[in-house]
């Protein structure tokens, strides 16, 4: 099988966390394949199945195709050199272990993350398109087009530009703790020092319902990180522990090329990357909240009876596929696909507003612990100026009265 003609697929049963362990390190099927046939370098998240394969290991079939010439390799482009500070990149970085500390030369490894031997944000997955994708999220948004940004028009900037909560498993520990404005700089770490303005010592915070594990953590978590706001609300963050952490950014996920809320970002220690956009942020919302709308309307025309104005409003939203084209009706995938939509609520572009963090375990799709209220310890950080342009937005668009509020 050398890949100079077409094969077939070769398949293995997939596990149950879809790994396999090789050498007592677990890894994914198709990649270790791929390393052992085609790529040695290879990291974890550069493939891409072929569209001839059937089983790969991205569709989630109970087998996966391990055939190393159904997939091909494919390399992030390198981000502005803004985003990384050449001096915080490591070659040789600290793993953590149970109960055991060690260094490793972090090439092609196993475990992909921010700030490993390299400047470049690792493409964590690559996905599959099955999906209509207008050919821009905001043509079809007049809402755009009628309001003017109010970044832009000088909405005034909150007192406070974030708030962040500490957490140990699904307990809130400890106060609030808000930043003022005037400092560009937060701290959040392991020290016991009364906390200043612009840092949060979580040493010092005591919880009587503490397990092993959180304290464990606690230990670990040291200089902590530091975030820094540019501009009106992009933010920047800095990993000064001696131990990886691990942050959930919808920024982070689409320069990854994944599903927003679908992946968990490692950074390594002295990481410092962009994890926040208010741009960026801002115009999602617009548009998710156009979409919404116009999801409500074919709805409401669906349920009057009026079948054609209903599947002709589908299309602007599914694409195509939503209508019959023998019949010009809407048909019922469309017709899901329009109340997923439609059901889009304040909590949903809430989301994008808040970046949440772990010290030192991780959690997600890689990991044991399938959501972060599983991980000893973690912060949750809401930003203030997303916050407030995301309820400007609710206002104009009057989702909170269409009830949208879920």
């Amino acid at each position: 099988m050398s890949g100079s003609r077409p094969s077939k697929c070769v398949t293995i049963q997939r596990t149950l966390d879809g790994r396999l362990q090789v050498a007592g390190k677990k890894g994914f099927p198709h990649v270790i394949y791929a390393r052992l046939w085609r790529w040695p370098d290879l990291h974890k998240n550069e493939l891409k199945h072929i569209n001839a394969c059937q089983f790969a290991f991205d569709l989630k079939c109970d087998l996966v195709c391990v055939n190393p010439y159904h997939y091909e390799r494919v390399i992030s482009p390198a981000p502005p050199s803004r985003l990384v500070k050449d001096e915080f990149v490591h070659d040789l970085i600290q793993i953590e272990g149970e109960g055991q500390h060690h260094s490793e030369r972090k090439v092609g490894g196993w475990d992909s993350g921010y700030g490993c031997n390299s400047t470049l944000p690792t493409v964590t997955h690559y996905r599959s398109k099955n999906y209509w994708e207008p050919p821009s999220m905001l043509q079809h948004n007049t809402m755009e087009q009628r309001i003017p940004s109010p970044i832009q028009r000088g909405l005034a900037s909150p007192d406070h530009w974030c708030s962040i909560q500490y957490f140990e498993l699904d307990h809130k520990v400890g106060e609030t703790f808000k930043v003022l404005s005037k400092y560009r700089e937060v701290t959040v770490d392991g020290y016991v020092n009364p906390s200043e303005p612009n840092r949060f010592c979580l040493g010092q915070l005591s919880n009587v319902h503490r397990t092993e594990a959180s304290e464990k953590a606690r230990l670990h978590v040291g200089q902590g990180v530091m975030l820094t706001l540019e501009g009106q609300g992009d933010v920047l963050l800095e990993n000064k522990s001696q131990h990886p952490v691990f942050v959930q950014s919808q920024y982070l996920d689409k320069q990854s090329r994944r599903k927003p809320g679908d992946a968990v970002h490692k950074f390594f220690p002295g990481t410092h990357l962009k994890v926040f956009d208010l741009q960026e942020c801002y115009e999602t919302i617009m548009a998710k909240a156009s979409i919404a709308q116009s999801a409500a309307r074919a709805q409401a025309l669906a349920v009057s009876g009026n079948n054609p104005e209903a599947a002709q409003a589908a299309v602007q939203i599914v694409g195509p596929k939503a209508i019959n084209p023998e019949n010009g009706q809407l048909t019922r995938d469309g017709m899901v696909q329009i109340n997923a939509a439609a059901n889009i609520g304040v909590d949903d572009l809430r989301r994008m507003c808040i970046l949440r963090l772990s010290f030192v375990k991780g959690w997600g799709p890689d990991y044991h612990r399938i959501n972060i209220k599983y991980t000893p310890c973690w912060i949750e950080i809401q930003l203030h100026r997303a916050l407030q342009l995301l309820d400007d937005v609710l206002r104009r668009t009057q989702m909170y009265e269409a009830g949208q509020d879920h």
